[in-house]
């Protein structure tokens, strides 16, 4: 039903591709990352909870929602959006034609994050699926013991008269942190592109602690020994001279190993991820009860050699998707200031 062409992922009998890279007809969309989410495209589907922040990453465009689970048909091939847990509003696609079903998940994650929705496994003959992190090493500790460990250290900057740096990717993870951050209300700061989600977030009704920009204008006293939330690192912006000493923790789930931890600078690394682990990636593949599976980008030679070996037919797939910090910051986004 989906064949894998130089545009992306295509339904040819729906005339519609997920996800695509080059500028098509009809773009159906998983999610805003920008590695799944481009401008060009003459139309675009998506979930009617990921709209907000699709509109403020593309702007202006034709664009059509459906809720969660609610059909779409093109040409008699039925579309639908389930939970992908991966961001806010993030989603997999169900594809249904003349009796076959196939998913393709985007990117996900299984542990329910508290704000970005739970993952749905969806019952499929043929699953699409990432493998960001798909080798054995990498097995996330739960978030709840994470987030005690940022605002331990978050806390004992502060309590030393330093700012605490968290670099994060401006859609997910850096909401994931401001939410977990709601003790240290009133001290948060955060760079532009975040800020940019953040009013989307907030006009579409989700609930955050206060964000402030961060500028010359604010009182001195304020700045210092504060929190700040960066996409970028903090050695590249002004902020660095605007907030006096500081410390950095970059928040990434490649900070799950050493050697990343060292090479990626800054002084510490919280494992963080907003893509599945090892352990919920096989979960994820088992639920569907898919006969036939394709891994795209990540470790998908060996995710796809080990579910062959388990009794499931896999194969790989390569895409223009990313994976873990795929970034859009560049010195010539206006939101890159601070």
């Amino acid at each position: 039903m989906i064949r894998f062409t130089e545009h992306g992922l295509y339904c040819e009998a729906g005339d519609f591709h997920i996800d695509p890279w080059r500028p098509v007809r009809s773009a159906v969309i998983t999610h805003a990352h920008s590695d799944h989410a481009r401008t060009g495209h003459s139309g675009y589907l998506c979930a009617a909870s990921g709209l907000s922040v699709l509109r403020s990453r593309l702007g202006v465009q034709s664009y059509e929602t459906a809720d969660w689970g609610e059909p779409v048909f093109r040409n008699g091939v039925r579309i639908s959006f389930h939970p992908s847990g991966h961001i806010i509003g993030s989603a997999q696609v169900r594809i249904e034609y003349r009796g076959e079903v196939w998913v393709i998940s985007g990117d996900y994650k299984t542990e329910n994050d508290g704000i970005s929705g739970c993952f749905e496994p969806v019952k499929c003959h043929t699953f699409v699926t990432e493998s960001t992190f798909g080798l054995p090493v990498y097995r996330w500790r739960p978030q709840s013991v994470v987030y005690d460990e940022i605002r331990t250290w978050v806390a004992a900057q502060l309590d030393q008269g330093r700012s605490a740096v968290l670099q994060a990717y401006s859609l997910g993870k850096s909401q994931r942190l401001i939410d977990a951050l709601r003790p240290f209300a009133g001290r948060i700061f955060a760079h532009g592109a975040i800020l940019q989600i953040q009013e989307a977030l907030k006009a579409d009704g989700h609930d955050f602690p206060e964000v402030m920009r961060l500028s010359e204008d604010i009182p001195a006293e304020r700045r210092k020994a504060c929190i700040f939330i960066t996409p970028a690192p903090i050695e590249t912006l002004r902020a660095s001279r605007l907030i006096g000493p500081w410390r950095s923790a970059r928040c990434s789930g490649w900070m799950h190993v050493r050697g990343n931890r060292r090479r990626e600078g800054g002084d510490k690394g919280f494992v963080l991820s907003d893509h599945a682990d090892w352990e919920g990636l096989c979960a994820a593949v088992k639920a569907t009860k898919a006969q036939r599976v394709f891994v795209t980008h990540g470790f998908q030679s060996i995710f796809s050699r080990y579910l062959n070996e388990t009794g499931i037919e896999a194969h790989e797939v390569q895409t223009s998707f990313g994976g873990e910090e795929e970034t859009d910051i560049t010195p010539d986004n206006p939101s890159n200031q601070i």
